[in-house]
């Protein structure tokens, strides 16, 4: 069954509608794109907020911005790139994948750019999703979330900081017209994006200031060019780049027993991150400053190999005193110091575990995703599904994430599972789909017994994988391998389902 989009009006309103409408279009959802147009599917659409697909990879355009997978496993398994052109790829060259991508299996006219959704409602009498988006409304049978866990700026709550005379802006949000050479500048966060931007601007400015909360620890980055005849033998040698990348996979793979199996080897990690930390930081005082108070792996594991030497340079202090006020030209300590500065990069991260988002996605009992989550925390049933949510899926929702590997092998495992939940919902003439609470709540019990006995539950820190109550929602806590295999294919069994033919039976 194959429904294109339509245009049907509400009041002076025209309001288009799609048998599904996927948000975002970051690698979860092109891919997603990809999958439903490989089935045959032109009942589909895809709302983009920004100006080109990417998302993460559009948006983080900071000196420095590279990824810390290993470029042949971040990439699809159905769209090997032989032109990589080193280990460890850089922002530029992976947005330029993705946009080849599009490109390459000719999904971009199934997009609408420049369309923010700002609302999302459930309607029970027509079983439809209404949309309120910046290009105006819409309706969908079926809604898809690809909005990403890194997509929305965390900005902190600091005294004074709107009140800031001079250059401020955030990581994700670079501004490309600042020039800070010269410049008396200060970072806030010490987290992925501040370790690589520290580096790539410390030899220009006059000064760095980098705040501090809580010291990461850092790793080798095994990072090189690739040799020609390396690249002769990806896109010549059948085979070559799928073991390369199945190689890489397997050896990141190890690190899921010390992560989530058996915390206590993670001391090998350690050991090496204890070395590379005395190696590269001579200095005793400011050694003490940037070694970490807890376990490896507890918080992000970060890589590294120009970190360190930057913080070493003369003009660049590392401030561990917490940030009191921002006053117009200068930041204040809480010991009461005062440093004057020019620009301000706040390097603090996403929200995560409380997307402005969820405000807007109500359910089917009128609540929103944020009223949901505040009460119980996130919950969801294989990331991809919420009790109270009919028809609608996610990309990347709860305890997707990792610590170890690249996030594209389970935004694969989930295209299988919602690409296989759509054609379900034809095959078996479905007109809705709801995942059981009971089944829910026993898949997050499990979850979370999982996580009990997890580097990021026993290491002694605070993170961003942890919610308001405390609980991991962030992490699977597992082999990626063994997502993969629960969602191989949707199993409509774990869902309350209603059929499109009113006098039907339910399945």
């Amino acid at each position: 069954m194959s429904r294109k989009v339509t245009d049907n009006a509400v009041g002076d309103r025209p309001v288009r509608h799609s048998r599904v409408i996927i948000v975002g279009s970051g690698f979860s959802g092109l891919g997603l794109a990809i999958r439903l147009s490989q089935q045959g599917r032109n009942d589909y659409l895809v709302l983009e907020r920004g100006k080109d697909v990417g998302g993460t990879w559009r948006d983080n355009t900071y000196p420095g911005a590279a990824c810390d997978v290993p470029s042949q496993l971040y990439s699809y398994s159905f769209a090997l790139n032989p032109d990589w052109s080193r280990s460890f790829s850089k922002q530029p060259e992976i947005q330029r994948y993705i946009q080849g991508v599009a490109d390459k299996y000719g999904v971009r006219d199934k997009h609408l750019f420049d369309c923010d959704m700002t609302g999302a409602r459930w309607n029970d009498e027509t079983s439809q999703w209404e949309i309120q988006t910046s290009q105006g409304p819409f309706t969908a049978d079926i809604l898809v979330s690809a909005v990403g866990a890194l997509c929305e700026p965390n900005l902190p709550d600091i005294k004074g900081i709107n009140d800031f005379q001079g250059e401020i802006f955030h990581s994700a949000r670079w501004n490309h017209d600042s020039d800070l050479t010269g410049k008396r500048v200060a970072v806030i966060g010490t987290g992925a994006s501040s370790i690589q931007i520290v580096p790539s601007i410390a030899g220009k400015v006059a000064r760095l200031d980098v705040y501090q909360r809580t010291a990461p620890w850092l790793l080798p980055r095994v990072d090189r060019p690739y040799l020609g005849v390396e690249k002769l033998a990806f896109k010549h040698v059948p085979g070559f780049q799928a073991l390369s990348r199945a190689t890489i996979y397997a050896l990141r793979e190890t690190q899921v027993v010390g992560l989530a199996k058996f915390p206590p080897a993670m001391k090998i990690l350690e050991t090496v991150a204890r070395a590379k930390l005395r190696a590269e930081v001579r200095d005793p005082e400011l050694r003490k400053k940037v070694t970490p108070n807890f376990r490896i792996g507890c918080k992000r594991m970060l890589i590294s190999n120009d970190y360190y030497p930057a913080l070493s340079r003369d003009n660049v202090d590392v401030v561990t005193d917490g940030i009191k006020e921002i006053r117009a030209n200068s930041v204040v300590t809480k010991d009461g110091v005062e440093r004057e500065v020019d620009a301000i990069i706040v390097a603090t991260g996403f929200h995560v575990t409380d997307s402005p988002a969820y405000d807007g996605i109500a359910g089917r009992d009128g609540r929103t995703l944020a009223e949901v989550f505040e009460a119980i925390g996130q919950q969801g049933y294989k990331g991809s599904a919420i009790h109270n949510y009919p028809n609608m899926f996610f990309m990347l929702g709860p305890n997707v994430g990792l610590g170890h590997t690249s996030m594209v092998y389970m935004i694969e495992s989930q295209i299988n599972y919602i690409a296989d939940a759509v054609a379900t919902y034809d095959r078996l003439g479905l007109r809705t789909v709801e995942v059981r609470k009971d089944v829910q709540d026993e898949f997050n019990t499990e979850l979370q017994r999982k996580l009990e006995g997890a580097v990021w539950s026993t290491g002694g820190c605070a993170s961003w994988y942890l919610d308001k109550h405390g609980n991991n929602t962030t992490l699977w806590p597992d082999f990626t391998f063994r997502f993969r295999s629960l969602l191989e294919t949707f199993d409509v069994s774990a869902y309350e389902t209603t059929s499109a033919q009113p006098t039907a039976a339910a399945v």
